[in-house]
């Protein structure tokens, strides 16, 4: 158990003493409570000090833990709350206190059909409501994406279920390239999520590499409980670690791709690099600066590197700066015609 952990429980403790009015806490009296709170926490014996108990009864006094407790001694001997109807459990909420809340109950919500918060939905009903009643008509000031529309956020809860039962999932999918849906097996292993889109990641085949799919692009999802899990050690930080997004293309290795970025978006490319890879290579005197990620391209990097527009340069490779001027100048001849795409065409 951590230390931190360890002292909010002799606080606590001390604070439940405390407030038994009808009988005398002597310092032996607290620490003899919180080796036995610590004891029944812990399942072992935790020898706490006179020296520790005495810091915790200076700290709970104090601003430092917004406690403030009125703990006096009377007798040379014995504690006590000078306010007989203190507790640090009923100390009200502070302004900053309550906007944190409003945040976070906030953010959280946004889960409520997740299971993962099942056990905490009550906890979160009943923030909410101490919140309004102390603060009414707050509006928030934190906003996460989110998109109400998108297709496939309703499976988040069955694959959740899946994977941590180790379930083989039977699933009928029909991606962007293809013209019919297709049926399969698949063993999930994590889910991911990458620019607001939802992603299950795993095996159709134990022989078949580790794929993707986006849960807005299944049609279907049952089980098969004769079908044996495939039990694989995999870890997500070790497989994403050279990618931008969650396409991992097999058989790459990841390159060292070089880019120019103008002094207009330097800042923010510095400041929220483009990869955990990313390093400065030159800072040129008009603001801009070269730098240079190592990766394995991929869709979602291209996609990324294109939204900068005109205000970046790939120098290197050779190979994917010619794809990425070829993409560019097929957008150009786009716009170079005199009439705009038909609709209907």
């Amino acid at each position: 158990m951590s230390q931190n952990k360890n002292a909010l429980i002799r606080y606590k403790t001390i604070d439940k003493c405390l407030q038994n009015k009808y009988r005398q806490w002597s310092l032996e009296d607290l620490i003899e409570e919180c080796s036995e709170a610590l004891f029944e926490y812990e399942g072992r014996q935790n020898p706490i000090s006179k020296r520790t108990i005495q810091m915790d009864i200076q700290l709970m006094r104090s601003e430092k833990l917004g406690y403030n407790a009125p703990i006096v001694v009377y007798d040379k001997k014995y504690y006590k709350y000078e306010d007989e109807d203190f507790s640090i459990t009923d100390i009200p909420l502070t302004e900053t206190d309550m906007n944190v809340l409003t945040e976070t109950v906030s953010m959280l919500k946004q889960f409520k059909d997740f299971s993962l918060f099942n056990d905490v939905s009550d906890i979160l009903q009943r923030l909410e409501d101490k919140i309004y009643a102390e603060k009414s008509h707050t509006k928030p000031v934190i906003y996460l994406d989110k998109n109400d529309k998108l297709k496939g956020l309703h499976y988040l809860d069955e694959i959740y279920q899946a994977i941590i039962k180790k379930m083989v999932l039977i699933i009928t999918y029909k991606s962007f390239k293809s013209a019919e849906e297709s049926k399969f097996h698949f063993h999930p292993f994590i889910l991911k999520e990458f620019n607001n889109r939802w992603f299950l990641i795993g095996k159709k085949k134990a022989s078949q590499p580790i794929t993707n799919l986006a849960l807005d692009r299944i049609i279907s999802i049952d089980y098969d409980f004769n079908h044996p899990y495939l039990e694989e050690d995999f870890d997500a930080d070790n497989f994403y670690k050279d990618v931008i997004g969650v396409t991992v293309n097999s058989g790459l290795n990841a390159r060292r791709i070089e880019l120019w970025v103008d002094a207009s978006n330097a800042p923010y490319v510095l400041t929220k690099p483009l990869h955990t890879s990313q390093r400065l290579i030159k800072q040129n005197k008009d603001g801009s600066v070269i730098i240079h990620i190592y990766v394995i391209p991929n869709y979602e990097m291209e996609r990324l590197l294109l939204g900068f527009g005109s205000c970046l340069e790939i120098l290197k490779p050779e190979g994917l700066r010619n794809r990425m001027k070829k993409i560019l100048q097929d957008a150009i001849s786009r716009y170079d015609s005199e009439k705009p795409t038909e609709i209907n065409a």
